[in-house]
């Protein structure tokens, strides 16, 4: 008899093994992550948090491998990074993969290619500039095919200087500094506004579609999975850029400006 209690307490213990949440290495994705962590542990779900964890194939193979349990991730992103199939249904190669795609979260969190004020308004317009402009990404950025080379190609762009690469989070105090003339930030960046700065116009449309989604793993709860679910259309890209600059901007603690909005959020229901 006691070996049987001991064996269902083993059981018990076993089936409550936390939900391990990432999150890639910017501010967005982070405050993502601490979103799902938060709404896991109000439904009662425990959680390991492995936020700031890497770019987006680390944080791919980390949920392939069973490292992870949820994410989020961009449509654009998984399409043409991780899939490399810029026409696959995402619900369905994911499957196949063994993962859940979404729910969507309600944003687009697009490319934006960004300059100080000066007059540049299209991407096309940078063929004014290409011989004195100095780049600066991340280092995805720079060796995506979304990215920095793809760009060129579509544009019919020539810039006489390669891109300096940098982490992603000090491409906005390179700008800023002046010590670079052209990043590539998100559409949703807090930063964007209280720097000054200037987003060009995909006037040759580029840039697919990036609408932010929860990745997670089939195996996950039952009641952790539902948790994850009502996380659907919670968030429009006015509100994500309001969070990132309560986080970037105003050097709030990620924990509290999500605790917060989940906070707002139950009182509008």
């Amino acid at each position: 008899m006691r070996k049987f209690a001991i064996g269902l307490l083993l059981l018990a213990a076993c089936s409550k093994k936390p939900v391990v949440v990432g999150s890639k290495n910017f501010t967005e994705s982070v405050i993502l992550g601490e979103l799902e962590a938060q709404k896991l542990e109000s439904a009662g779900c425990s959680v390991d948090r492995r936020l700031n964890l890497g770019g987006t194939l680390v944080c791919d193979a980390a949920i392939v491998s069973g490292s992870l349990d949820t994410y989020v991730e961009y449509s654009g992103t998984a399409l043409m990074a991780i899939l490399h199939q810029p026409n696959a249904s995402l619900a369905e190669a994911y499957a196949k993969r063994g993962l859940h795609w979404g729910p969507n979260l309600g944003f687009n969190d697009t490319f934006a290619m960004i300059v100080r004020h000066g007059g540049l308004r299209k991407i096309s317009e940078l063929k004014t500039v290409e011989s004195r402009f100095q780049p600066g990404f991340g280092y995805e950025f720079a060796s995506r095919p979304d990215g920095w080379n793809g760009l060129l190609q579509h544009y019919g762009l020539h810039f006489d200087k390669p891109p300096k690469t940098m982490d992603l989070g000090l491409t906005y105090k390179a700008i800023a500094a002046g010590q670079v003339d052209l990043i590539a930030g998100n559409s949703t960046d807090g930063l964007i506004q209280s720097l000054g700065l200037q987003v060009l116009d995909d006037d040759r449309h580029f840039f697919p579609r990036y609408d932010a989604a929860v990745v997670y793993r089939n195996d996950l709860d039952p009641k952790c999975r539902a948790a994850l679910e009502s996380l659907g259309g919670t968030l429009d890209d006015a509100t994500m850029r309001r969070l990132n600059y309560e986080v970037d901007g105003q050097k709030r603690r990620v924990e509290d400006v999500v605790r917060e909005f989940l906070s707002e959020a139950l009182k509008l229901h």
